[in-house]
């Protein structure tokens, strides 16, 4: 893992400045050990991290007894963590020793069949969830970003990228249909070709706040991160014309400082979203089904059959799309299954990690004798 060769680094900087705000300062967390310094992850390439302090940036690794005591994944540092760290070799070189305990996160369940976390990013405050305004425009989409935003405690703003392409007709209609799935979050049209709206985009980029940039190959989040840096850091690919899919350009998580101050998180492109534990992220991307709950006759209502359902007679009578409440009940089921399953593999997880420091130990007591 090496630094981007344009990046340029900021020399000094307050840890304010990089995000560290008073949450973290109440944070139950031993700060009195004169070895151990704080900073940031900016970026994780397998066993390496990158981080960073007031001074600069440099690699770090995890101390054998952090990666003994992780017991997952997400127990492990990500970009974004602050962490506690032991500097080695004049500051070149860092342990890290502890993680802060995380304002927010950005996690999805794992791609293909395995049942577990994917950590994505953390300690992020707003998320712009990009589309682009060809086929990957696709509400069902938003609605499950929405819920692993809102699941992670982190403001959402939706990004509609390449508006170039469309009329100012079919674009507003794009618009009104986010609107009347009841998605109230902050729109904004953009396109990185004539730059309309790139404006916008700086209007709600404040300092020392981390932002981050989701959505699929294609819809253009590397060449907006070039634009708002200021030159072309990072490579870009075309899409293909037959279905405007482009291929993943970004290939890790990285935290970039911005001129102004404020911090920016690229992801690579998601192709599968699976929701998982995401009780919170459901109810707050779809509030106006929420609200219905409470008026269901029966306090377990599955809201798929029973007599007296108020989520389901708003759907019969058009107060709720069709689309939308089958999209709620499709990611209540998902969840409610990942988490299950989770929670079985975690179980086993734990017995099995039992089973092997009981034999350590025994070994250890057999040497001893």
């Amino acid at each position: 893992m090496a630094l981007p060769d344009k990046l340029e680094i900021i020399k000094y900087m307050k840890l304010e400045n990089l995000g560290f705000d008073k949450w973290f300062f109440d944070q139950k967390i031993d700060l009195r050990n004169p070895d151990f310094n704080i900073a940031r992850i900016t970026a994780v390439d397998r066993n390496s991290y990158l981080i960073r302090n007031e001074k600069n940036e440099v690699f770090a690794e995890l101390s054998g007894r952090f990666t003994f005591h992780a017991e997952s994944n997400t127990d492990f540092p990500c970009v974004g963590d602050w962490i506690l760290a032991q500097y080695y070799d004049s500051d070149s070189f860092a342990i890290i020793h502890e993680i802060f305990p995380r304002k927010s996160f950005l996690r999805r369940k794992t791609a293909g069949n395995k049942i577990d976390y994917q950590m994505i990013a953390t300690n992020i405050d707003f998320a712009f969830i990009v589309q682009s305004c060809d086929s990957n425009f696709n509400l069902r989409r938003l609605e499950r970003y929405l819920v692993m935003v809102n699941e992670g405690n982190i403001k959402p703003i939706f990004l509609l990228t390449k508006a170039d392409l469309v009329s100012l007709e079919k674009l507003n209609n794009m618009i009104l249909e986010v609107r009347k799935s009841n998605i109230d979050c902050k729109i904004i049209a953009m396109s990185n070709n004539t730059v309309h709206g790139l404006d916008q985009v700086h209007q709600v980029i404040e300092p020392e706040k981390t932002y981050c940039l989701l959505g699929s190959s294609g819809v253009g989040k590397t060449t907006l991160l070039n634009k708002l840096i200021g030159h072309d850091l990072f490579k870009t690919s075309t899409v293909r014309d037959k279905d405007s899919k482009g291929r993943h350009t970004t290939a890790r998580r990285q935290l970039i400082i911005l001129k102004n101050g404020a911090m920016m998180i690229d992801t690579p492109g998601m192709r599968e979203l699976g929701t998982f534990n995401a009780g919170k992220g459901i109810d707050e991307s779809f509030s106006e089904i929420q609200g219905l709950v409470g008026n269901c006759r029966f306090t377990d209502c599955t809201h798929t059959q029973e007599a007296g359902c108020a989520i389901l007679a708003a759907a019969k009578n058009g107060e709720l799309s069709e689309e939308r409440y089958k999209s709620y009940l499709k990611l209540i089921k998902e969840s409610e299954y990942n988490n299950m399953s989770y929670i079985e593999k975690r179980k086993k997880d734990r017995k099995f990690g039992k089973f092997i420091k009981s034999a350590m130990k025994q070994i250890k007591k057999n040497n001893h004798y």
